[in-house]
């Protein structure tokens, strides 16, 4: 497989000069954006609109530069994200919507309307076909995202406690999977009721296919039949009182080999461009309710057709970077007796694991690791 091209720029610039999202919309056109064929076609821009209570998450003017490149090339844009597995701001779309407007993504600020892409309760979704998948034969994906004729990914790079980092194919792996494709990467065990939570109600039942749910007449709650239930995840997206969870998480490089495979998913099949912002590089998802002070500076945008070699490029940038004072990162190296694992994402968070992902994406044709870095103007002229 041939290099792919990753382009860059930093996020200086000129005082009095043309502000920051102005370089974004130069470098993707640099990047080649403008070879895709948008007219009249659905895009879906798919970006993470921030936790409550999170402010590292991307600002929306960053978005507003991608959408009206995107009107310029005769598309429909929308914004996209899929429903939370956990209990949180972002669990169904009536609560995500809320969020992403407190954090100031509205149709007025970003240029164009807000879908939530798995529906209202999380499950509305299609089963998607994963070509040469070893661990996901069908990807569980927000039906919205797969309607759209054109896919963009917006990517916060950031650091993350499970994955190492979160970059484009997390964005897009799990990202675009509906609360079940979620639960399908996460975990493959069953199904858990807490009886505490749960209010009787019976509406996961209506979810399960396969009889694995039994309502107990003398408590008044819902049972799971562990002979029966085959860890589907749709019931998890009937519950309106977070009373389901999953048992037997997957451990992280499994974790990261089945997010590779639900990008794989997503973008199989129609034209794609993804863009990352390394910036507010925190040591945790942007799916906290918090976030934490940086681990590493500013580094600068990426734009590639390739989310693989912009995962790699991305990393081989961080990699240069020296730790801030402060962070989670430098607080690990200063601490006696840490083991410096040379890898500044899993110094951060020692038990994550990274690597697997890009590997197996690699090896499943997702995209290639081996990329050239076209420098594009630092100021003006691109």
């Amino acid at each position: 497989m041939a290099k792919s091209k990753v382009f860059f720029t930093d996020f200086h610039t000129q005082a009095y000069g043309e502000g920051t999202a102005i370089k974004l919309q130069k470098l993707i056109r640099a990047a080649g954006i403008g070879n895709i064929d948008m007219d009249g076609k659905f895009v879906a821009i798919k970006m993470h609109f921030g936790e409550k209570g999170n402010l590292s998450f991307l600002r929306p003017n960053y978005a507003r530069a991608v959408v009206d490149v995107v009107k310029e090339l005769g598309g429909k844009p929308f914004l996209t994200d899929c429903n939370t597995m956990y209990p949180g701001s972002r669990k169904n779309a009536l609560e995500h919507l809320y969020c992403a407007w407190e954090n100031g993504f509205t149709p007025m600020t970003v240029g164009c309307p807000i879908l939530i892409g798995d529906g209202l309760k999380g499950t509305d979704d299609v089963a998607v076909p994963v070509e040469g998948g070893e661990y996901v034969k069908e990807a569980y994906i927000g039906r919205a995202v797969m309607d759209a004729d054109v896919f963009i990914s917006l990517t916060h790079f950031k650091g993350h406690e499970e994955t190492g980092f979160g970059g484009s194919l997390k964005n897009i792996g799990m990202g675009c999977g509906s609360r079940a494709g979620k639960k399908d990467q996460h975990s493959h065990g069953q199904a858990r009721i807490s009886e505490m939570l749960c209010r009787g109600c019976r509406k996961c039942q209506k979810e399960c296919a396969n009889d694995g749910l039994v309502f107990d007449d003398s408590i008044g709650k819902m049972t799971v039949d562990t002979a029966h239930c085959v860890g589907c995840g749709r019931c998890l997206g009937a519950c309106n009182f977070d009373a389901i969870s999953f048992a037997e998480s997957n451990a992280n490089e499994m974790l990261c080999k089945r997010i590779a495979e639900y990008s794989k998913a997503v973008v199989d099949g129609r034209p794609s461009f993804h863009i990352s912002l390394v910036l507010d590089i925190s040591p945790n998802c942007d799916c906290h309710g918090e976030n934490d002070v940086p681990i590493l500076p500013d580094v600068g945008m990426f734009a590639s057709f390739d989310p693989v070699a912009l995962d790699w490029a991305c990393v081989d940038a961080c990699m240069k970077q020296q730790p801030l004072p402060g962070g989670q990162l430098y607080r690990n190296l200063h601490t006696p007796g840490f083991v410096d694992l040379h890898d500044h994402f899993r110094n951060s968070t020692p038990e994550s694991e990274w690597k697997a992902c890009l590997e197996h994406a690699e090896k499943i044709g997702l995209g290639t690791r081996d990329y050239e870095l076209v420098q594009c103007a630092v100021y003006t002229g691109i």
